[in-house]
């Protein structure tokens, strides 16, 4: 990941440019086009090609705040996904989903913590979301998806511990009483983040899905911030020719 300014910025109705990287309709599938420089300590070029083709596509809306200065927009809840990037054993098909975060004010301005997960049923996906603001308020969600990608808010299962990333960001996630969730495979773990594929039941179904815990806490310490600058580095003057 890269910040950029406005220059290195370009829009239309279905595509989106920043820098040398891009992301575009092409038709039922969404093209994402990868060129970028990997970040310390494996500094080197990270170029290829994400395709997703989704199983369909989801109109939801949810605030995180009061407010809706924070939304939560699951574009495709279940896809279909190929990675072909230019290294040796990058290249692979699988299943993959497609959602984004909105907002208007910082997240460390609003929230302290928040876990989320996502998780592929027979006939779906499941969403948990929960986080604890600021003010106290807590917001604790639970939607399933269809194959159609309506949705449904439900009755979320209870809270279930999970053991403490590599950098000790406490998580949890939902489950049905008495199983004990477990990461199967860490992806990514940071002083404050954590984003791992854990393994939950839910209806009595055994699903493995991504699930993430951000302790904006630990975020919005100013010791964090020159190690920030080392792993999204900024290219305010980039240009297109």
């Amino acid at each position: 990941m890269t910040d950029r300014g406005r220059t290195a910025l370009r829009q239309t109705a279905d595509s989106f440019t920043v820098g040398p990287s891009s992301l575009h309709w092409d038709g039922d599938r969404l093209v994402i086009e990868v060129d970028e420089i990997a970040s310390p300590p494996l500094v080197s070029r990270l170029r290829g090609r994400i395709t997703l083709r989704p199983h369909a596509l989801s109109t939801v809306e949810m605030p995180l705040t009061p407010d809706g200065a924070h939304v939560w927009r699951p574009f495709a809840p279940s896809a279909d996904i190929s990675v072909a990037l230019d290294a040796p054993g990058w290249h692979w098909t699988g299943h993959g989903y497609f959602d984004a975060n909105f907002g208007t004010r910082a997240l460390e301005a609003d929230f302290t913590y928040w876990t989320w997960g996502r998780f592929p049923t027979g006939n779906g996906a499941t969403c948990f979301y929960d986080a604890t603001r600021r003010d106290g308020t807590t917001l604790s969600s639970a939607i399933r998806f269809d194959g159609q990608g309506a949705a449904q808010q439900i009755e979320p299962p209870p809270k279930a511990r999970l053991k403490r990333s590599l950098w000790q960001v406490r998580r949890e996630t939902r489950a049905d009483p008495g199983f004990a969730p477990q990461q199967v495979k860490p992806m990514l773990d940071a002083p404050f983040y954590s984003r791992s594929a854990v393994r939950t039941s839910i209806d009595g179904e055994i699903t493995i899905g991504v699930h993430e815990a951000l302790d904006l806490r630990r975020f919005r310490s100013p010791l964090l911030k020159p190690m920030l600058a080392l792993r999204v580095p900024r290219r305010a003057h980039w240009r297109f020719d």
